[in-house]
């Protein structure tokens, strides 16, 4: 067996044991869980929307522990200042200069939580974080760690106190995700167990910090076929021609859909994309971004099965 081949056994079996520890925190989300490491993997960012209690704070710290990264959580709220963000420079008397001080972004997973409780001109603070990984303060660009990685929870926009995300800062957001409630069993065990976020000291990191960029470079040359990148493309244009959407995918989110179906198929131990995996993972990049043209809500992941089901695999 060659030493690349080992390697890819290696990190195949050790992202299955994420996968299999976070089931034991989060119970009965496996495919959330799934797709928020395939988000990760795909260097984005990821949107979780739920309602408050099902389990978005305890997923973000699961995924930092397991995978080894440095961690920081802002909590989100109508007061909230950029600075609180990025950081503040302060004059410095000993040396007659100013000395940054460097905010909770400077991290490697920064918790955003309940992102859409700050004001525009705070969440606006994000921006240039999660597009180019690097803030500029006081005229000086200032680069962030490697890997960046930032969840976002948001409450649901009827909720009372929620400034609503605008459009580009939702497109920042590789995917996104819903928990929903958990099922009978999974509840009857949290029900039992007394809830499982006690447990998260208790998680080993299954990865050393330089082991997941080079994860990433591999998930990203996952094989992608002409035959894949047709799909892909008629997926996309349906998206536009719809009637049932304000505006369709653009160029940036097609190439979000490829990186993430790259992803999965990568966690699924496989070197080329299949069709499944697009479909897998479209609702997740698509629905954030598509707006009903009949609603000021945006789309569900019913919407975007629906359209995958219409949409012919040539």
């Amino acid at each position: 067996m060659t030493t690349a081949q080992t390697l890819i056994q290696t990190s195949e079996s050790t992202i299955a044991e994420v996968i299999a520890a976070a089931n034991q925190i989060i119970l009965g989300k496996e495919a959330q869980i799934r797709l928020a490491l395939a988000c990760l993997l795909a260097r984005g960012h990821l949107l979780i929307e739920d309602l408050p209690g099902v389990g978005k704070t305890t997923l973000a710290h699961t995924l930092a522990r397991l995978l080894g990264l440095q961690f920081s959580r802002i909590q989100f709220t109508s007061d909230m200042l950029p600075a609180d963000v990025i950081g503040i420079s302060i004059f410095d008397r000993e040396h007659s200069d100013f000395k940054f001080l460097p905010g909770a972004l400077f991290s490697q997973v920064l918790l955003a939580d309940e992102i859409n409780r700050a004001t525009p001109k705070t969440q606006s603070a994000l921006l240039e974080a999660m597009e180019e990984r690097q803030v500029t303060i006081d005229g000086q660009t200032r680069p962030l760690p490697d890997p960046f990685f930032v969840i976002a929870t948001q409450n649901p926009s009827t909720q009372i106190g929620t400034f609503p995300l605008p459009e580009s800062q939702l497109d920042r957001f590789l995917v996104r995700i819903e928990l929903g409630y958990p099922d009978h069993d999974a509840e009857r065990a949290l029900l039992q167990s007394g809830g499982r976020r006690d447990q998260l000291p208790t998680l080993a990191a299954c990865f050393a910090p330089n082991q997941l960029v080079p994860l990433q470079r591999k998930a990203a040359a996952v094989h992608v076929s002409a035959a894949l990148l047709d799909y892909v493309q008629t997926l996309i244009a349906a998206t536009r021609n719809s009637p049932q959407f304000v505006h369709g995918l653009s160029p940036r989110a097609a190439l979000a859909l490829l990186a993430v179906a790259r992803a999965w198929a990568f966690i699924d131990g496989r070197r080329m994309v299949l069709p499944e995996d697009v479909q897998a993972v479209l609702p997740g990049v698509a629905c954030h971004r598509l707006r009903l043209i009949n609603s000021a809500s945006h789309a569900r992941p019913a919407d975007i099965i629906q359209l995958i089901h219409a949409t012919a695999l040539s």
